[in-house]
This record gives C-alpha cells, sequence and structure tokens, in this order.
C-alpha cells in the first residue's frame, strides 16, 4: 500500500526547493552536447549562405566588370548575339527564352495541373500508386536525353510533320481564348459594385495589362505568320510553299517542348500537393449542398489552393527559365544566333548561350569582353529568376488561405 503521507512530504519539499535555470538546463554534459549539436547545424546553415554569397559575388565582379567597359550600343538593336565579334544583342537572347518558357509553359501548365486534379481528386488510391511513381520517373529523367528526344523526334516528327500553320492556327486559337477569358474576369468585375475605389483601381490596371499581353500575343501570331524565308539571291520575295514550312534541323519549338516534358512533373508535384492540402471538410460540405464533383473541384478545391497553384507555376516557370541541356541541344543555334522571333527558327536563350559559347575552353577565346559576357548574361538571368520569386512570394503571401 501506497504511503501517502510520505509522498506528501517529499512533495512539499521538492515545492519549497528554489526552481533555477541551471536547475531546468540538466547536467553539465547533456549542455555540451546540445551546444556541439546547435552550433554544427548553425555553421552547416553559414555555409550554405557563404557559398551563396561566394557565387553572387563572383557573378557580380565579372559583370560589372562588363557593364563599366561595353559600348552599349552593341547591345542593343544589332543584328544578333555574336559575341566573338562584340555584339552582344541582349533581345536575341531574351526573346528566345521568353519564347522557350511561355511555350514549354502551355506544354506543362495544363498537363501538369490536369496531372494533379486527377491525382488530388478523382484518382484511386490504387491508380494514384502507380501514376504517382511515373510521374517521379519523369521528374528524374536526365535533361541530355530530353535534348536528344527533342532534337531527333519532337522536331521531326512533330513540328515538322503537324507543320507551320496548323500550330499558327493553335496559336491563334489561344490567343482568342485568352481574349475571351480576360474579357469574362472584366464582366465580372464590373458587376461587383461593392468594391473599394483602390479595388477598382488595381482591378483597372490589372484590366489593362491583360489587355496589353492579349495584343501582343496576336501581333506576335500574326508576325509569325507573315515570316517566311526568301527566295535565294531575291531579299522581296516571299513564295508561297516557304511561307508554311518549318527550319529543319533544332528549333526553338522543339527545345520548348522538350523543356514542357521536363517541366511536367514539377508543376503536377507541387501543385499536387496544394490541392491535398484542402481539408476534406470543404469538399464534403460542398457535396452536402449538392454540388457535384467537377463543380467542387472548380469551385472550391481549386480557389483553396491557388497560392500552392501559382507557386507550382512560378517554379515552373523559373525551371524553364534556367534549362540549358535541352536548349543547347535542341534550340538550333551555335554559339552565336541571328534575332528571331519565331518559335520554329533556330535560336539561343541565356542559358543556352553561355553554354554553347564557353563549352570545352578553359577561358572564352574572342573580342576582350567576351568572357565577362557570359558573367553579365548570368546576371540578367539571376535577377529575372529572383523577381519572379519575390513576385510570387508576396502573392501566394497574400491569397493563402489559413485552415
Amino acid at each position: 500500500m501506497t504511503d501517502f503521507s510520505v509522498t506528501s512530504a517529499v512533495t512539499a519539499a521538492r515545492a519549497r526547493m528554489p526552481v533555477s535555470v541551471e536547475a531546468l538546463a540538466g547536467p553539465q554534459r547533456r549542455q555540451r552536447k546540445e551546444a556541439i549539436i546547435r552550433a554544427f547545424f548553425f555553421a552547416a546553415a553559414m555555409v550554405s549562405v557563404l557559398i551563396s554569397v561566394l557565387i553572387i559575388f563572383s557573378l557580380i565582379r565579372e559583370a560589372w566588370t562588363f557593364i563599366t567597359q561595353v559600348d552599349w550600343s552593341v547591345t542593343w538593336g544589332e543584328t544578333g548575339w555574336f559575341p566573338r565579334r562584340g555584339l552582344y544583342d541582349m533581345p536575341t537572347l531574351l526573346v528566345s527564352s521568353i519564347i522557350v518558357t511561355l511555350v514549354a509553359m502551355l506544354v506543362a501548365g495544363p498537363l501538369g495541373l490536369g496531372a494533379a486534379i486527377y491525382l488530388s481528386e478523382y484518382a484511386s488510391r490504387r491508380t494514384r500508386g502507380v501514376l504517382k511513381p511515373v510521374l517521379e520517373v519523369l521528374a528524374g529523367v536526365p535533361s541530355v536525353v530530353l535534348g536528344f528526344f527533342a532534337l531527333f523526334f519532337i522536331s521531326p516528327q512533330v513540328i515538322e510533320k503537324i507543320g507551320r500553320s496548323a500550330w499558327l492556327w493553335i496559336g491563334y486559337t489561344i490567343s482568342v481564348f485568352a481574349a475571351a477569358g480576360v474579357a469574362m474576369w472584366a464582366v465580372k468585375q464590373w458587376r461587383d459594385s461593392s468594391a473599394e475605389a483602390a479595388t477598382i483601381v488595381k482591378r483597372v490596371v490589372t484590366l489593362v495589362v491583360l489587355i496589353g499581353l492579349v495584343f501582343l500575343l496576336f501581333w506576335w501570331v500574326n508576325s509569325i505568320a507573315q515570316d517566311c524565308s526568301p527566295v535565294a539571291g531575291d531579299t522581296q520575295a516571299c513564295p508561297a510553299e516557304n511561307a508554311f514550312t518549318v527550319k529543319r534541323s533544332g528549333q526553338l519549338a522543339a527545345a520548348a517542348i522538350g523543356v514542357g516534358i521536363l517541366t511536367i512533373p514539377l508543376v503536377a508535384s507541387v501543385a499536387e500537393d496544394a490541392l491535398a492540402s484542402v481539408p476534406r471538410e470543404l469538399r464534403e460540405a460542398s457535396a452536402g449542398l449538392g454540388a457535384r464533383k467537377a463543380t467542387t473541384t472548380r469551385q472550391v478545391v481549386l480557389p483553396a489552393a491557388v497560392s500552392g497553384i501559382v507557386a507550382a507555376f512560378i517554379i515552373g516557370i523559373s525551371r524553364a527559365l534556367g534549362e540549358t541541356m535541352v536548349v543547347f541541344m535542341a534550340g538550333g543555334a551555335a554559339d552565336a544566333a541571328e534575332f528571331t522571333s519565331s518559335p520554329f527558327e533556330g535560336g539561343l536563350t541565356m542559358t543556352a548561350g553561355m553554354a554553347s559559347l564557353a563549352t570545352g575552353t578553359d577561358s572564352v577565346v574572342g573580342e576582350g569582353l567576351t568572357f565577362q559576357s557570359l558573367y553579365f548574361v548570368g546576371l540578367v538571368l539571376f535577377v529575372l529568376t529572383l523577381f519572379l520569386n519575390v513576385i510570387a512570394g508576396r502573392f501566394v503571401a497574400r491569397v493563402r488561405e489559413r485552415y
């Protein structure tokens, strides 16, 4: 039988003992072990920070040499990117990078989001157990393999077989759908009469930007439709038989589709995690009100997971913008390229331009600032991706739903 009087006496004695920080910290040996572990993890974190700082420092140091010594008239409005001859036309690289990124996201965005919705909302546990590893295997395919696939299959068997005219009709269709989406959004916002003045101003600015992007899309597709290869020796002629042909060998479109395939698993994985984080109670409440599965997914789950979906798209854009090997192999250009706004021509993205110029040499041979131009392009790429991540972070923090 327990002696409650003794237990009470011990408890009372402990209660009368003074409680100090040293007594709560435990034995000295335990404190030393905790201090060593804390110092180890702090050192690991600081090593990561130090490596990042050194990378940025080396990038800015060489890029600053280029910025201060280059003649800026040769960085804009030239015929193309010819760094070994001292011509550093940045629009050549920027436009090609934007084309590859846009086309890649047209592939990876719908397919990745569709795969995420199916895995999260419709697939059974058995089906999900099969498809999820397949997506992960696709994410593990080396980019050099996708580069060969884009060069020797997508380019001759997809781009050239479908034909340029068909791709242009696809472009026009996407433009029409984009214009219709902007119009529907504008009508919905116009009917909302309860918005404050600041909100109305933001909506007007957003509408102007969206309309400008739609017009830019129409102009781009139309400029591609009017582009053609002139007859040899005749710079004025533009024969009909060449107006809707695709340039053989590598082209930006094939590289972009390869990058899109490479980006699908990333978008699908991040978007599926965002959809899975939506509480099940929201789905059950929607079903209890009589909503169908598609209605619940469209009007409940997707709006609740919009922050994660946007994050998935931004990560995909950054991945496509920074991809090197696929566009290096299938982009259709060497270490120099003429300016082009057509995805059916060969071109150089920023990453491919850096890789192709520096490949196989200890130091880039050419005009005096050729080597420094690589760092300048890298700095521009770093600033673009940093800007995208900052904008995405602010948007996600603003629209995130906490449950």
